[in-house]
């Protein structure tokens, strides 16, 4: 088919998810006026968006091709960008015994979280998605692991809203925590920037205990980010071997090539290859792109499957919330962190 052909075919479908990725972008800016900050991002806007007018009409079929790349095209192209976000050296002052720590932490707390969302009755995949976003670094990580283990709509719709709702109460909830456990600020620091989910959801967690509070936890956050490139490295690499069996038009790369793109822009950033004035732009650009995608999914999703899955879905990521909390405290008692 004429590539122009193609673009021709897009461009319906491609409209109405930056139509409704726009929306979702002004609905942000009208919570930070109104309330003061933004309470719901943009991308989980865009997706309740793209559910609301999905299930208020059927959508035609010629918006399918222009939603899918959407989906699929835009959000690979966003990971890549968002590689250039993580910088290897923010973490040449943590200290290696912490920076294992929080290695082992997560691992065991990937581990825990999809054998909690496993035995709750969730998908192998919806598992995946809760435990990664759970564990790394919420929306950012399940929006890059999705594509990975080819997870659906639904379960990626699933998995980011019940764990957006989980990031908000968590701003509110840990400062309470701190002045009632008698924490330290530098363990309060390294326990916010454990288990909280997203960077500015930790320093507005950190900000009302104290300025070491907030440097510990943001740190401890940044450290915890570059967990993501290894995590979606080793996904990879376990769906190629659960296709070995298939005929070789149907295998997996060794690497998706978005993995490998979201490694390079890493690894460009780390060794100051990047100019600092690109930075800024391309980080914009990832965001966009990624409202986008998730406009798209919301545009592909079953109100009723997300609906069915909501019970299960928002228990198992507050039970592996709670199991990466106990995971967390006890590295700080391990390493004697005062």
């Amino acid at each position: 088919m004429p590539i122009l052909h193609r673009i021709h075919l897009m461009l319906p479908g491609l409209a109405l998810c930056v139509a409704v990725a726009v929306l979702a972008c002004l609905g942000e800016r009208l919570e930070i006026v109104v309330l003061g900050s933004k309470w719901i991002e943009s991308l989980v806007l865009a997706i309740a968006l793209g559910i609301a007018i999905c299930s208020v009409r059927p959508l035609k079929p010629s918006l399918r091709p222009g939603i899918d790349f959407s989906a699929k095209i835009l959000l690979e192209i966003a990971i890549v960008l968002l590689g250039a976000s993580i910088s290897l050296s923010a973490i040449r002052g943590a200290g290696l015994a912490l920076i294992a720590g929080i290695a082992i932490v997560v691992l065991l707390s990937i581990v825990a979280s999809y054998g909690i969302g496993r035995a709750l009755g969730l998908s192998s995949k919806l598992a995946a998605l809760i435990a990664c976003g759970n564990s790394i670094c919420g929306n950012s990580a399940i929006v890059a692991v999705a594509p990975v283990i080819e997870a659906g709509s639904e379960e990626i719709a699933a998995a980011l809203a019940f764990t957006a709702v989980l990031g908000v109460a968590a701003v509110f909830i840990l400062p309470a925590l701190y002045f009632h456990a008698g924490m330290s600020m530098s363990q309060y620091g390294v326990f916010a920037g454990l288990t909280v989910y997203a960077v500015p959801q930790v320093l507005a967690a950190t900000a009302p205990v104290g300025l070491l509070s907030v440097q510990t936890g943001a740190l401890v956050k940044l450290v915890r980010v570059l967990m993501l490139g290894p995590v979606i490295f080793a996904l990879g690499l376990a769906m190629k071997n659960q296709t070995e069996h298939l005929p070789a038009d149907h295998r997996h790369a060794l690497v998706p090539w978005f993995i490998g793109g979201f490694l390079i822009m890493t690894a460009l950033r780390s060794i100051g290859l990047i100019p600092e004035a690109l930075l800024a732009p391309m980080a914009l650009a990832s965001n966009a792109l990624t409202v986008v995608a998730m406009a798209a999914l919301g545009l592909s999703v079953n109100i009723r499957s997300v609906a069915h899955a909501g019970g299960r879905v928002m228990a198992a990521a507050t039970v592996s919330l709670v199991a990466l909390g106990g995971l967390s405290y006890a590295l700080i008692v391990v390493l004697r962190i005062v």
